[in-house]
């Protein structure tokens, strides 16, 4: 089912390329984006692109609520990385955020996300599928770079794909690092970084990263994303491969980062 955009489109941002390559496709196409920062790392990119840009906290819910409204936002997408690190400090929360993460269950993403997406819902704004202007940063499948996979590779390639999407049923998280069929980190709250540096630690060398999407992913919210950084934390740490999941990974910056693999002797790949 298509849905008919809005002229005005409001864009809730983390850190990271994401939410930049969104605000700047979309005005180039003749939308206008409001957009509410949550992180600082982009501000000055975000400026560049979005007819407003308002600095909150994530926790800070009515005044986010209070914005959308003032603005008159009718469709919202979220783009880049907000870390959860904030829900282990609940600084700057308001009564309302605290309300509703009492309310929850469980705190894992897409608990959060869900509730998120409802509050939202109940004042009137659509969140978007995080793709809807970004769609040319999927990548089909594919060897990306000029390496080519060994078989061992690719065994640790199979195993890991299978490791994640059973990580991903539970959200627990989205990457594996892998070496010689052992598993040597799995996600979890930390981030795919975080998991690689300390997978291919493990390894030593020749770590094997696999990042996929959610059996049941909900395209509104955490859509697998890569870009420059993950490429030199594995070479950092000496990984060689990145396998994504075809047609369901935003790779930013497509053409650097294939470039950054190639020089570093990294394989790259969506299967």
């Amino acid at each position: 089912m298509s849905i008919m955009l809005e002229n005005k489109q409001g864009l809730i941002a983390g850190d990271g390329t994401l939410p930049v390559k969104m605000a700047q496709y979309a005005k180039e196409n003749g939308f206008e984006v409001v957009c509410i920062s949550l992180a600082k790392d982009n501000l000055r990119q975000l400026k560049k692109y979005c007819s407003k840009v308002y600095s909150c906290h994530p926790g800070e819910v009515n005044r986010i609520e209070q914005i959308l409204k003032d603005e008159e936002i009718k469709q919202a997408t979220f783009l880049g990385k907000v870390h959860k690190r904030v829900l282990l400090q609940l600084h700057k929360f308001d009564s309302r955020a605290i309300e509703l993460l009492k309310a929850a269950q469980r705190l894992n993403d897409d608990e959060v996300m869900l509730m998120i997406v409802n509050e939202f819902e109940k004042i009137g704004i659509t969140v978007l599928d995080q793709t809807i202007f970004i769609k040319n940063c999927m990548i089909p499948a594919g060897v990306l770079g000029k390496l080519k996979p060994t078989k061992e590779q690719l065994e640790d390639v199979n195993y890991g794909f299978w490791l994640a999407k059973e990580m991903g049923k539970i959200d627990v998280g989205q990457s594996v690092v892998i070496k010689d069929k052992m598993i040597m980190a799995v996600e979890a709250i930390e981030g795919t970084d975080m998991c690689i540096k300390r997978g291919s630690k493990l390894a030593k060398k020749d770590a094997v990263v696999v990042k996929v999407s959610k059996p049941s992913q909900d395209k509104r919210f955490d859509i697998p994303a890569i870009g420059l950084r993950t490429l030199k934390t594995m070479q950092k740490y000496k990984a060689n491969l990145i396998a994504v999941e075809a047609n369901e990974t935003i790779i930013v910056d497509q053409e650097k980062v294939i470039q950054f693999a190639d020089d570093n002797n990294i394989v790259i790949m969506a299967v």
